[in-house]
């Protein structure tokens, strides 16, 4: 009986501690200091034009090309950040690009069409975030690390979810470094209204600067480290006063010619970067209008031009002429067919692009007219949640009389957002 007993009073002990453990892991916790996430992109794409490298220096030979297709993952990214508490945190981002490991064969289409091995940046994935940061108030924080340059719409809001196009508006990443993102010093901060940053980073390399991307070439290093001979500052400022609008100025100062391993080789040369660039967003649950204008100048170009293309058959620039300034501006419009009351959401979408990457030459060095470009884009967004996106759209990139337009049509699927 005794021993019965005993048998009874451990098995409802038992019980009581399995009941006790599992209602405790469905009981509400506090908040983890462990935040995940991240955003990523697949698209598939056909393009009814010729990827022949003499598409633009012999446009007729290739005018009724049926053209090619290719599937892509774009963006890959992984977040984890940390709260350590006492206004102290952590954030990372690890990108995936095109699914690889940024090192690639590709065809040069400026040039000779020679195969080129391609390597954005030393090492086998990119680091587009590391920093530490700490929070003193609302208007006030300190960040140090691998920060991201907010210049320009697309930099600042540059997930999947944000844009209504297959990929990264054209203009913006076409010019510009995007996702933008160096190693330097932010400080940030805001109220109801305004948010401002403020921001000193490790200078832009001109040795990378070319006719088809511009400076876009110059973010990052293709070494195991970022030289930084110069250095640059950059600004960005959001204002919300008006309702269901943000609009946007930002902007980034800096030396680039001598800010490589060839420091000699840009003697006496500033290559001094300014861009300047205005960004808006109206969005309600049934309309979205989103827009852009971006310019940039870089001086000492055809010294710069000069110098690259005098380099090494196998260093890392272009070797191509360099514009003295460049140009892009966009305009983009969604309108939801579905309730606005639904979770949710089918947007159908119209968007134009303008840009040029050699909108303004000097000295003896000759605007290529190929790279003066117009874009019309139209097509479908669903979501059926905020942060899950399909996208399908067909654009009509034109070019000048001489060279062949090129249309491409385009399907993909989207995600951003926070796990945990």
């Amino acid at each position: 009986m005794i021993k019965n007993l005993v048998v009874v009073a451990l098995l409802s002990a038992f019980c009581r501690i399995s009941y006790a453990a599992e209602t405790d892991s469905i009981t509400p916790t506090a908040k983890s200091r462990l935040t995940l996430g991240g955003y990523g992109e697949a698209v598939m794409s056909r393009m009814f034009y010729s990827n022949n490298y003499k598409r633009y220096t012999n446009a007729e030979l290739y005018k009724d090309d049926k053209g090619f297709g290719q599937f892509d993952l774009p963006h890959v990214v992984f977040f984890v950040g940390y709260d350590f508490g006492n206004g102290w945190s952590m954030n990372s981002e690890i990108e995936f690009e095109h699914g690889g490991n940024e090192a690639a064969i590709e065809i040069e289409e400026e040039e000779t069409g020679e195969y080129e091995s391609e390597i954005e940046r030393g090492g086998e994935v990119a680091l587009e975030q590391f920093w530490l940061q700490k929070s003193i108030s609302n208007a006030l924080n300190i960040r140090a690390g691998h920060i991201i340059v907010p210049v320009g719409m697309t930099n600042q809001h540059h997930m999947p979810t944000e844009f209504f196009t297959v990929y990264r508006p054209e203009g913006e990443n076409t010019i510009m470094p995007c996702t933008w993102h160096e190693t330097g010093l932010s400080l940030w901060g805001q109220t109801e209204q305004w948010r401002y940053e403020v921001l000193f980073v490790a200078g832009l390399d001109a040795d990378r600067f070319g006719s088809k991307n511009w400076i876009k070439g110059g973010a990052g290093s293709p070494y195991e480290f970022k030289v930084a001979n110069s250095y640059a500052s950059a600004f960005r400022i959001d204002n919300y006063s008006l309702r269901n609008i943000r609009w946007s100025l930002s902007g980034y100062v800096g030396n680039s010619a001598g800010n490589s391993l060839k420091k000699d080789a840009y003697k006496n040369l500033k290559g001094n970067i300014v861009i300047g660039a205005f960004d808006f967003s109206y969005q309600t649950p049934k309309l979205i209008v989103r827009g852009n204008f971006d310019y940039g100048h870089l001086s000492d170009s055809e010294k710069i031009t000069q110098i690259n293309a005098n380099t090494r058959k196998d260093s890392p620039s272009p070797k191509t002429p360099i514009a003295s300034d460049a140009i892009s501006a966009g305009l983009e419009a969604g309108y939801n067919l579905l309730s606005a009351n639904r979770e949710d959401a089918l947007f159908v979408f119209g968007r134009f692009d303008f840009y040029d990457s050699m909108f303004r030459t000097q000295g003896n060095i000759v605007d290529n007219d190929c790279w003066e470009r117009r874009v019309l884009s139209a097509g479908l967004n669903y979501k059926p949640f905020r942060d899950l996106v399909i996208k399908a759209e067909y654009s009509h990139r034109m070019l000048k009389s001489q060279y062949n337009n090129e249309d491409t049509f385009s399907v993909g699927i989207a995600y951003s957002g926070m796990f945990k």
